[in-house]
């Protein structure tokens, strides 16, 4: 399927690694131009002698002033920007008792106002377009307990907010969506290394939990967000898709 993604300027944070990197991928397959953000220098470069052709922008997203300057950079760099993938996050923290409330801030502040922050510094561009598409990169314990509070609570706080930019700015040619990833498998993320502490353990997680009975994969979220960014979702405004194999205990 055409997509209409070529020459697209597209920027991914978190992008260095798992699904960031993979959507990456994907945006180059299709002949974007591509941006990735991370935090890690050192995970920048690693990710670019993989990827090839995609531009680096190393900032800290959990810091206000360092996504101002973060945004300066990509605009210096290609001028406009078509595409923003939100998919900057990580969780810390145990349970809700035992977490101090500055784990909740700064959970808040990479999964939740990085990506509402980032959305704006992009609105003025997009705006003037009257074109543009923003996917936020949730998971699927924004809508329900599984994963550490902390990260479900900013993630639940992503899903409201992509329906609520969604409905304003419409209008002026912008779409925002969302996917919510259930349990993926890549060689960086937390799965990867619980599997291999227990395997065992998690292949009856697997089992039990999730219907397709396996992990999903970047490659299999990064799908999802092209179509989402193409036009030919123009008709989905607001949405958070599930990309689960059926883990999700949601019905509606």
């Amino acid at each position: 399927m055409e997509l209409g993604l070529q020459g697209k300027v597209v920027i991914i944070t978190g992008g260095s690694k798992g699904i960031g990197k993979g959507i990456a991928q994907a945006f180059l397959e299709e002949g974007a131009q591509v941006g990735i953000i991370a935090r890690s220098l050192e995970g920048l470069e690693q990710a670019k002698k993989e990827l090839g052709e995609v531009a680096l922008f190393n900032g800290d997203l959990s810091v206000n002033d360092e996504r101002e300057r973060v945004m300066n950079d990509v605009l210096s760099h290609f001028g406009t920007v078509d595409i923003l993938i939100n998919n900057a996050g990580g969780s810390n923290g145990t349970t809700v008792a035992e977490t101090d409330i500055a784990l909740f801030e700064e959970a808040m502040q990479l999964n939740y106002f990085s990506a509402v922050h980032m959305s704006q510094l992009v609105l003025p561009i997009m705006k003037k377009k009257q074109s543009g598409t923003i996917i936020n990169i949730s998971s699927i314990f924004g809508r329900e307990s599984g994963g550490k509070p902390t990260y479900n609570n900013a993630k639940a706080a992503m899903i409201s907010f992509t329906k609520a930019l969604a409905d304003e700015v419409i209008k002026d040619g912008i779409r925002v969506n969302g996917v919510a990833p259930g349990s993926i498998l890549h060689p960086t993320g937390n799965w990867q290394r619980r599997l291999d502490e227990n395997p065992e353990k998690i292949n009856s997680f697997v089992d039990s939990e999730i219907p397709a009975g396996r992990f999903g994969t970047v490659e299999e979220i990064a799908n999802v967000v092209l179509f989402l960014a193409s036009e030919k979702a123009s008709w989905i405004v607001g949405a958070t898709l599930n990309v689960d194999g059926g883990q999700s205990k949601a019905n509606f």
